[in-house]
């Protein structure tokens, strides 16, 4: 990914240089420029790139819409951003005009947005091919002012969280399995501040995780349960905050066998686990005012000859049974011992992410998260990040009537719902169970942790949704 870096002014290494171009200015345009931008379709809307031909004397100029100037936000910059990124790919060196800001909005505020969307939109996970397409490796934004270099290494910390998650959910299912996802954790640990503690399996064993280990019993890979900790320096924190991601490193959907199609996408199914790791990796460079300890339970789904079955019953932590009659249902059998742990050490509050149901994504998209919550004050904080990082959240309700749903005849409950509608919210009020009545939120991601094409900010594969909309709870609690 390329490095961004500030200037006062235009450097001459630069090979192409934009033209931030809200939808009223194309008119305003030189007649060259305005000639070309009518050839080519350019009309200043949002998302639009044009590369204006050069005169061999200096860099090519790229017209980049902005939309109306009275509809102008943090975000469309970000996806300006990203659009800009595209075009100029294939160039080594760009720059960003940002002197005055965009479109009114300040350049300490547009400096974060210009750089998580030109470098994300320039993400590619190479760890397994020879080169890579995109070629750019040096952005200069030109800005002058206080608070600029400040604004800019916050901005790269969060970067370079997303690229984490989305290193992690690229990688194939059978080279990150829960021991690997673990050690690399440990090595996060030691360059970024947080602490991480690992459970091995006999650790998981004595403190009673039966839905990690019935999740795990048809693996050879052993599972683990990773705690993670941040702690604010030099001050008292303003809360104390868990976070409980999934961590299915593959999820084959065990004996209730996934079909072929439905595998291709599930080494990704990790990143709920991934999103909290990456968070809390930035949260010591955002200077986050708050605690937060991160839990997330690792295993792999498989088909092995001691695999759970289907009518099987396991004691989960807080030592509620589960009947399980489905287990591609998986994902909440390791969060609800997750979410005992979290709620054990009474925080504040508790917030869970994962790729939990088909169903969020089937009512909402690939590209929005079901948000469900038993605290309207914690659900309008993730509400409020989810408006300013661009990471689009939706909440659902947990309606008491579908609780009976979860009736089981033989346990404290089962782990699917009895009818083929509503499933993410019956999945909602499954892990509500395990939170022992702390304030909590859910954020179900469905298929927003992964992409078939390159869209915005997001590329073609993990998309580590879910890093920028945490980070921003914490960071502004």
């Amino acid at each position: 990914m390329p490095t961004v870096t500030l200037a006062a002014t235009p450097p001459r290494g630069a090979s192409a240089i934009d033209i931030p171009t809200p939808s009223t200015a194309v008119s305003k345009l030189p007649a060259d420029k305005k000639r070309a931008a009518k050839l080519q379709g350019f009309e200043g809307k949002p998302g639009q790139a044009l590369v204006l031909a050069g005169n061999g004397s200096g860099p090519v100029e790229v017209l980049v819409g902005l939309g109306k100037p009275s509809e102008i936000t943090i975000d469309r910059i970000r996806q300006a951003a990203a659009a800009y990124a595209r075009a100029v790919s294939k160039h080594e060196h760009v720059a960003c005009t940002l002197a005055a800001g965009i479109g009114g909005v300040e350049a300490t505020a547009a400096i974060p947005a210009v750089t998580e969307g030109m470098r994300l939109a320039t993400y590619r996970f190479t760890t397994y091919k020879a080169d890579s397409p995109v070629k750019l490796k040096k952005i200069t934004l030109i800005a002058s002012g206080r608070g600029l270099r400040a604004s800019l290494s916050t901005a790269n910390a969060i970067v370079d969280a997303v690229t984490l998650a989305r290193d992690l959910g690229n990688e194939p299912g059978g080279s990150l399995t829960p021991q690997v996802f673990a050690t690399r954790a440990k090595r996060l640990a030691t360059k970024t501040g947080i602490k991480v503690t690992v459970w091995d399996e006999a650790r998981i064993r004595r403190e009673r995780l039966g839905g990690l280990l019935a999740v795990n019993q048809g693996s050879e890979n052993p599972p683990r349960f990773l705690t993670v900790r941040y702690v604010p320096t030099g001050r008292k924190p303003k809360a104390n905050l868990a976070l409980v991601g999934k961590g299915i490193t593959f999820d084959s959907g065990g004996l209730s066998l996934k079909n072929p199609n439905g595998m291709v996408t599930m080494k990704v199914d990790m990143a709920g686990g991934a999103a909290v790791l990456a968070a809390m990796s930035a949260l010591p460079a955002v200077d986050a005012p708050v605690a937060v300890t991160g839990f997330i339970p690792l295993s792999d789904n498989m088909t092995g000859g001691a695999a759970q079955r289907p009518g099987d019953v396991f004691t989960a932590r807080n030592g509620k049974t589960v009947e399980v009659l489905n287990t591609d249902a998986e994902g909440r059998l390791i969060l609800a011992d997750a979410l005992a742990v979290a709620a054990e050490g009474e925080p504040d509050a508790i917030i869970d992410i994962a790729t939990l149901t088909g169903s969020a994504s089937v009512a909402l998209g690939a590209g929005i998260a079901a948000l469900m919550s038993t605290d309207d004050k914690l659900a309008t904080r993730l509400e409020q990040a989810s408006g300013r990082s661009g990471e689009k959240l939706w909440r659902l309700p947990l309606p008491s009537e579908y609780r009976s749903q979860i009736d089981s005849t033989i346990a404290d409950l089962k782990n699917i719902g009895s009818g083929p509608y509503g499933g993410t919210l019956v999945a909602g009020l499954f892990l509500k169970e395990f939170t022992d009545k702390r304030p909590w939120a859910h954020i179900d991601m469905g298929m927003a942790a992964f992409s078939d094409s390159d869209r915005g900010l997001v590329v073609k594969g993990g998309t580590g949704f879910g890093v920028r909309v945490l980070i921003d709870t914490l960071a502004n609690w």
